[in-house]
């Protein structure tokens, strides 16, 4: 079973207090204590960001690791990757991001991992990467489109009601240059199996997730969310 979880925003750098998706996505692996490991990349591997996952990570069942590319565990990132349970994407620059990823083959370790049965995650630049298109701020000034991993089809917008540009830009986008796609709230994830969405989750009350798409206009559709807090 391939699973995508999808993160618009939230989770332990967004909301330290609220553990809701956090706890979601390690409840998606079979094992018992899942091993997750954190890349944070688009960060520039972050020291900072780094600690805050362990910081929430440590208190929780599983086994949590990191890999950073600027200080390499190991020559053989394939094997250290394809042990793990659960592969975190954090956020940042997507477009640096993807580019070192491909320098170091981390993008067809991480399809092999997908195929596997590895839980992949992420949020902001972690969830628009596994998309084939998506609307990223990686160029400074402005919104503009990117190609992403390809692994789901169409577009992604992550922080859908957290940037006040950001519903405008991709509106704008999916009308004229990118294919039809997702949107996600921040503190929204939607949780893809075998590239299909089985299931939205949110950890705050309003967040949702939107199907959005162009057909002589703009059309937006909400999606059945279940929030995580009962």
């Amino acid at each position: 079973m391939k699973q995508i979880v999808a993160m618009g925003g939230g989770g332990f750098s967004m909301e330290p207090e609220n553990p809701l998706l956090d706890q979601y996505i390690l409840k998606q692996s079979s094992k018992p204590k899942p091993k997750i490991c954190f890349i944070p990349t688009a960060s520039g591997d972050a020291e900072g960001y780094i600690a805050k996952f362990y910081a929430f990570f440590d208190k929780e069942h599983c086994e949590p690791s990191h890999l950073s590319l600027f200080r390499p565990p190991t020559r053989d990132l394939e094997s250290f990757l394809l042990q793990k349970d659960i592969l975190y994407v954090g956020g940042g620059n997507t477009k640096n991001m993807l580019a070192l990823w491909r320098e170091w083959g981390v993008d067809a370790i991480l399809k092999k991992a997908w195929e596997q049965g590895i839980v992949l995650a992420g949020l902001s630049a972690g969830s628009l990467c596994w998309f084939e298109e998506g609307v990223t701020d990686s160029y400074g000034d402005q919104l503009e489109p990117i190609t992403g991993l390809g692994f789901l089809k169409g577009s992604h917008c992550p922080h859908y009601d957290g940037q006040t540009e950001r519903r405008p830009a991709y509106h704008r986008l999916v009308s004229s240059q990118i294919r039809r796609g997702m949107a996600a709230d921040d503190g929204a994830a939607v949780h893809y199996i075998d590239e299909g969405i089985s299931k939205i989750v949110s950890s705050r009350h309003n967040a949702k997730a939107y199907e959005v798409w162009y057909d002589g206009k703009i059309f937006e559709r909400e999606l059945e969310t279940q929030y995580l807090g009962g």
